[in-house]
């Protein structure tokens, strides 16, 4: 729910929406669903006490971290910017990259990092080392090239688009889908259908959300639902639902990083499917499902 977050940014612009109206409204299935977890994890934790609260591995990297890095409360600034950004409604991009100028004076302030460094962090990412594999891995991230990957994947899936709206093979898929997707359950269901199963055949987030944003954007505009509400489908449905699959790359990931199969953390993913089944609540009660009210519903208050 990060407006710096790909996944959260994609799935507004797969379905037509604004980035600010997308997360106003996740938050009324994504927050319940949040809770349920945390209410799970703490009954569950109930049975469990005694021993170091603080293990080895923990110990070790919060001490790296203090070695390597000044740390202040003024590092806080640049989040605080986004979220000032986020609560006036004011545009994402100028918050951005606001941010990170302010992120780039801290870097030289606290952390003695010369322009060139900042500007290669920028473009390809900071890289760490400090000898300390697990906390190279945990901090190594981020730059413009990062995004590359997505962009690319982007950019694919809406030519995809463009070329089966212009040859009219959408239309005949629209067809059919219109035949059962005629009530705004069955419309929910729809959504979260294609966007589960996209996820289970291409193992992507991306492609979890864009297919089933291209396709399904003109029913939506057709019933008169708001754009947010398919935007919010498609990542609670599609790119949350990833990580639970064996095959994706978040799956491989995750199991690799800490050795944990995929069907064994999946009953304890408690959030990725507890908003799925809040969303089709939503779609069978018709609560919060946000009718549309402007034409142009990438401007902001849609």
């Amino acid at each position: 729910m990060s407006p710096f977050s790909d996944v959260t940014n994609l799935a507004p612009v797969a379905a037509g929406s604004n980035l600010f109206d997308h997360i106003k409204h996740m938050m009324w299935s994504a927050t319940p669903a949040w809770l349920i977890g945390m209410l799970v994890y703490f009954i569950v934790g109930l049975k469990y006490g005694g021993g170091d609260v603080e293990s080895e591995s923990l110990i070790l990297i919060t001490q790296t971290l203090k070695e390597n890095f000044n740390f202040n409360i003024l590092l806080l600034l640049p989040m605080a910017v986004v979220f000032y950004f986020a609560a006036t409604k004011k545009p994402t991009i100028p918050g951005m990259l606001f941010s990170s100028f302010i992120a780039g004076i801290l870097a030289v302030v606290f952390q003695k990092a010369s322009i060139p460094e900042i500007a290669t962090a920028l473009n390809t990412g900071y890289v760490a080392h400090t000898g300390v594999e697990q906390v190279d891995q945990l901090i190594s991230r981020g730059g413009m090239m990062s995004m590359m990957e997505t962009q690319l994947v982007a950019f694919t899936a809406f030519s995809f688009g463009g070329i089966m709206q212009r040859t009219g093979m959408l239309q005949v898929i629209l067809d059919k889908v219109m035949k059962f997707a005629n009530k705004v359950w069955s419309i929910v269901f729809t959504t979260i259908s294609v966007s589960i199963v996209t996820a289970l055949v291409t193992g992507s987030s991306y492609l979890s959300m864009i297919i089933p944003g291209e396709l399904l954007a003109p029913i939506y505009k057709k019933k008169g639902l708001a754009a947010k509400n398919l935007s919010r489908i498609i990542e609670e449905s599609g790119a949350i639902i990833v990580p639970l699959i064996p095959w994706s790359m978040a799956g491989v990931y995750i199991t690799g990083t800490i050795g944990v199969p995929t069907f064994s953390y999946l009953i304890w993913a408690v959030m990725n499917y507890a908003a799925v089944v809040i969303l089709a609540i939503f779609g069978l009660t018709g609560f919060r499902m946000a009718p549309k009210i402007r034409e142009d519903e990438t401007q902001i208050g849609s």
